[in-house]
This record gives structure tokens, sequence and C-alpha cells, in this order.
């Protein structure tokens, strides 16, 4: 039988994100790991996986996070995918269900990307209709993830954090706070990180954090959001501010490609407990 309930403790413990290489491991050994995170899109219709999934939910609470809904693009809403992603939320009951701040779709072509935003009023509002249109077709709240940037539009009016903050605020959604986008998008495009620690805390309701690579362009260093290697130390810094700033939350480790064995992966979440405890140490003798 599928839990109905997730407890606080499982939850504030890591979590990591659930690859095909993994699953019988995981299935068999039943190793100490807070909760699983997924992407619907992977398990929708009847597809083999289905069923290895609903094995796993019935020991491990499971995330749904999203990677095509498109939110922010000028093409509608697939209602179709949207109402299968409804009917997988019915059928696994996540704790959580999370997409992007972004788009990747025009028209019927699927970019297989996600493309920041123009953070101006007009993107807002078509956010605003968007975000409330999924969350009343699904019945419950969703969390966005800030993007990892690369370019930015010359013509934004408003902060990444302020376009996040007031979002929240108009559709009383959450955010996923993916420490190692902050990081990317500072190198890369000068985000300002400083204005999401002005975020109100309840509107932070997952962090992410994630390996990115260093790439050479001419006599300037890109960094990409790969989720191919160890988090980075100054992402783990960054991540402990966060988690002094809002307490922990929910956290999950990235890691994608160039997949480790199942032993690195849950050595790389234990860190995040490391960090959480450390972190609320300090808060406390701050208080004090």
């Amino acid at each position: 039988m599928i839990m109905k309930s997730s407890n606080a403790q499982s939850l504030s413990s890591p979590g990591i994100g659930l690859r095909g290489p993994h699953v019988n491991e995981i299935l068999t050994a039943r190793p100490d790991i807070g909760w699983l995170e997924v992407h619907p899109e992977n398990y929708l219709g009847d597809a083999p996986q289905l069923q290895l999934l609903e094995q796993l939910r019935e020991h491990y609470p499971v995330s749904l996070h999203g990677v095509s809904l498109s939110l922010g693009s000028a093409t509608e809403i697939d209602r179709a995918h949207l109402r299968n992603i409804s009917n997988l939320i019915d059928r696994i009951e996540p704790f959580l269900v999370s997409e992007h701040l972004s788009w990747g779709r025009r028209g019927n072509t699927h970019l297989n990307e996600l493309l920041p935003l123009p953070y101006t009023e007009e993107s807002l509002r078509l956010m605003v209709e968007r975000v409330d249109h999924v969350q009343c077709t699904l019945g419950r709240r969703i969390l966005l993830e800030n993007p990892s940037s690369y370019a930015r539009y010359r013509h934004s009016t408003l902060s990444e954090a302020d376009f996040l903050a007031e979002l929240v605020r108009q559709t009383d959604c959450r955010v996923l706070l993916d420490v190692n986008n902050l990081y990317v998008s500072a190198h890369n495009v000068g985000l300002d990180i400083s204005r999401f620690f002005a975020l109100p805390p309840e509107a932070i309701g997952e962090i992410h954090v994630a390996g990115h690579a260093v790439n050479q362009v001419g006599a300037n260093f890109v960094l990409i959001d790969d989720h191919g290697s160890p988090v980075s130390e100054k992402v783990w810094s960054l991540y402990a501010e966060m988690v002094k700033q809002f307490g922990p939350r929910p956290t999950l480790v990235e890691w994608d490609s160039a997949l480790p064995s199942l032993d690195v992966l849950l050595g790389e979440a234990a860190r995040v407990r490391v960090f959480q405890d450390v972190s609320t140490k300090d808060t406390h003798a701050d208080i004090a």
C-alpha cells in the first residue's frame, strides 16, 4: 500500500534523485534515504518504471520534479500532459510537486532546454496565470525552481528574486531554491544572490544542490549546470548560508550525468545533514 503521509523526520533528511541504475539496489538494500525525487515525464501512462516507483513509494516519500510544462512559454500549456501529471499525482501521492521558472516550448516544438524568462511585468502576469491554472488543475500548491542562466534579457525590469517573491505573493506557490543555479548564474550573468536572502522564509519549500562544470570560452570561464560531479565547496558554503537564513528545508542532491555509484551519491547526501546541523547551531549561537 502506498504511504499517504510522510513523517517530518524523513523530510528533514536529505533526498536524492532516483536514476535507473540505482533502482534495484535501493529496492534491495533500502538505504537510509530521506526521500526520492523523480521526473514525472518518465512515469506517465503504464510505463514499466511506474511499477518500480510504486514499490519504492511504499518505503520512501517521493517528490515529482517536472521539466516539460514550459510555464513561461507563449504557447498554451499542454492540457493533456498536465492531466497525465495529475493522474500520476493521484497514483503516487508525492509530498512535493515542482516545476521550473522557465520556458522550453514553441508551438509543438520542445527545445529540451530550461530557458530563463525576461523578468518583466508582462512575464509576471503570464506566470501568475499559468501557476494559478496548474495549481487549480492539480488541486495543490507547486514549487518553482530558479533557473541557471547563461544570458540575460536587457529589458528585464525586475530582479529574479523580486520576480519570484511577487509570484509567491500572488499565487501562494513556493520556491524550490536551487543553490547551484544561484552560484552558476551569479558567475555567468552577475545575478545578485544577496536579494534572495530577502525572500520570506515561508516562501522556501525545498532546496537543491548539485555539481557544475567549468568551461573555458576564450579568456573567460562559463559554469555549466550539468549535475555531473560532486557539489563544489563554494556551493556548499552558499547552502550553509541559506540554511542559516531560512532554516532546514527538504534538500536534494542532484546528480544526473556521469552517474556515480549509489554509495558515492549517498555520501554527498550525508553532507547535507552536516551543513544543516552546523548552520542550525550557528543560528542558535547568534540568538544566544
